[in-house]
C-alpha cells in the first residue's frame, strides 16, 4: 500500500533544498486535493496562506469522528511518521511558526505512538513546534474553524466565513488545516512516490472482511465488495452517516462525479455496507440520533429539525406515518440541508433524502 511507504526524512530533506514556491508548483502539479471530503486543492490552500504575512500555523485534522471512517486511525497507528513528515514541509512551505496535530479523544492510546515519532523528527529538526491537542471527541470539531475554537479553549462551534482560516484563522493569524490522510501525501510527493489516483478506503457494516483498504479511483463497486466478502445479498452502501445512501449498484464507478449524481457524496469514503436483513429506517434512527448528539446547538435548522425527524422517523417504526407526516419529513429534510449553518447540519439530512427517493417503502406510511 503506498500508504505505508516510510519517508526516511526524504520528503523534508527534499523541500528543505528548493524554495517554497516550488514545493507547492510540486503539490499542485501532483493535483493532491483534501482526503477529508472538501476535496481542494492542497497546492491552492498553501499558496493562500503563503502569500499572507505575518505569523502563521498549521493544523492537521485527526479528529474523524465520522462514524464507518478509520482510515486516519490507521496511518496514525502504522505509519504516523508520514504525517509528521507532512507537517514539518507544511510549516517550512508557508513558514508557520507552530503546528498542531488535533486528535479525537477516543484515538488517545494513539498518542504516545505520535509522540515518539514527533520526538524523533524534533530533534532533528529543531526549529520547528509541534504540539499534539487531544479534543474531546466532538463530530462538529471535525470543521475547520471549530478545531480553531476547541484548540483556542473554546467550544467547538463553527466560525462565520468568510474570513476563511488561510486569511484569518487560529490566534486571528492565517492557518492551514489538512486533514491526516492529506498531508501524509506530501512526504511522497517529494520523493516522487505519489500515486494521485489511490485512494484509501473505510469498510465495515455486513462485510466478512471489514478494515482499511486502498482502491484507485474509477474501480467498480463490485470490485471493492469482492474484497470486503459482503454477508447476505447487498441492499445498499452508506458513505458515512453524512454522505448519503446509495442503492447498490455493482457496476458504478467509484468516483466523486458517479456518486454525485446518485445525490450521493464520496466523502472521505468510508463505506458502510447493509444487506437486505437490514432496516435502512433503524438506520436512519441510529444516524438522526447521532446528529443530535454532535450539533453544537448554533442553529435552528440543524438544532431543532433533527428532533423534530426523530420523531417522524420513531413514528413511523412503531405505526406509520400518515401523508401529510411523510411529506413533512421530505419537507424538514431540505429546509435542514438548506439552511443549516455548517457542514454537520447540511449533510445531516443526506442519507433521508436519498431513502424517500429510492427507498420509499422503507418509511411505513398508513393506508
Amino acid at each position: 500500500m503506498q500508504i505505508e511507504k516510510k519517508p526516511n526524512f526524504k520528503g523534508i530533506e527534499n523541500a528543505l533544498k528548493i524554495s517554497p514556491e516550488a514545493v507547492i508548483d510540486k503539490i499542485k502539479l501532483s493535483k493532491l486535493t483534501g482526503r477529508g471530503g472538501a476535496c481542494f486543492p492542497t497546492g491552492k490552500k498553501w499558496e493562500i496562506a503563503s502569500a499572507n504575512q505575518g505569523e502563521k500555523f498549521f493544523i492537521i485534522n485527526a479528529d474523524e469522528s465520522e462514524p464507518g471512517n478509520f482510515k486516519d486511525q490507521y496511518i496514525l497507528k502504522n505509519n504516523p511518521d508520514l504525517i509528521i513528515e507532512g507537517l514539518l514541509i507544511g510549516c517550512h512551505t508557508v513558514n508557520a511558526k507552530k503546528g498542531f496535530i488535533y486528535i479525537r479523544d477516543e484515538y488517545k492510546d494513539l498518542i504516545k505512538n505520535l509522540q515518539d515519532s514527533v520526538n524523533k523528527y524534533i530533534k532533528k529538526y529543531p526549529q520547528f513546534d509541534i504540539e499534539i491537542i487531544l479534543g474531546a471527541g466532538a463530530y462538529v470539531c471535525g470543521e475547520e474553524t471549530a478545531i480553531i475554537e476547541s484548540i483556542e479553549g473554546f467550544p467547538g462551534i463553527p466560525r462565520m466565513k468568510p474570513p476563511y482560516p488561510g486569511e484569518k484563522g487560529f490566534q486571528g493569524k492565517p492557518t492551514v488545516i489538512n486533514n491526516a490522510e492529506t498531508i501524509a501525501m506530501i512526504p511522497l510527493i517529494m520523493n516522487n512516490e505519489f500515486n494521485p489516483e489511490l485512494r484509501l478506503f473505510s469498510l465495515s457494516g455486513n462485510v466478512k472482511k471489514p478494515g482499511v483498504y486502498e482502491f484507485p479511483l474509477g474501480i467498480k463497486l463490485k470490485e471493492i465488495m469482492e474484497k470486503a466478502e459482503p454477508e447476505g445479498k447487498i441492499k445498499s452502501i452508506f458513505m458515512g452517516a453524512s454522505g448519503g445512501c446509495l442503492k447498490y449498484d455493482p457496476e458504478i464507478k467509484v468516483t466523486q462525479e458517479a456518486f454525485r449524481e446518485k445525490n450521493v457524496c464520496l466523502g472521505s469514503r468510508g463505506i458502510i455496507v447493509i444487506n437486505e436483513n437490514q432496516s435502512l429506517i433503524r438506520m436512519l434512527k441510529y444516524i438522526t440520533e447521532f446528529f443530535i448528539h454532535e450539533s453544537c446547538g448554533k442553529c435552528t435548522p440543524c438544532r431543532e429539525g433533527n428532533a423534530r425527524i426523530l420523531e417522524l422517523i420513531e413514528k413511523s417504526i412503531e405505526k406509520g406515518l400518515t401523508k401529510e407526516e411523510h411529506e413533512r419529513l421530505n419537507d424538514l429534510a431540505n429546509y435542514i440541508k438548506e439552511c443549516s449553518f455548517c457542514g454537520l447540519g447540511m449533510s445531516s439530512t443526506t442519507a433521508l433524502l436519498n431513502i424517500l427517493k429510492e427507498f420509499k417503502e422503507e418509511i411505513k406510511c398508513l393506508k
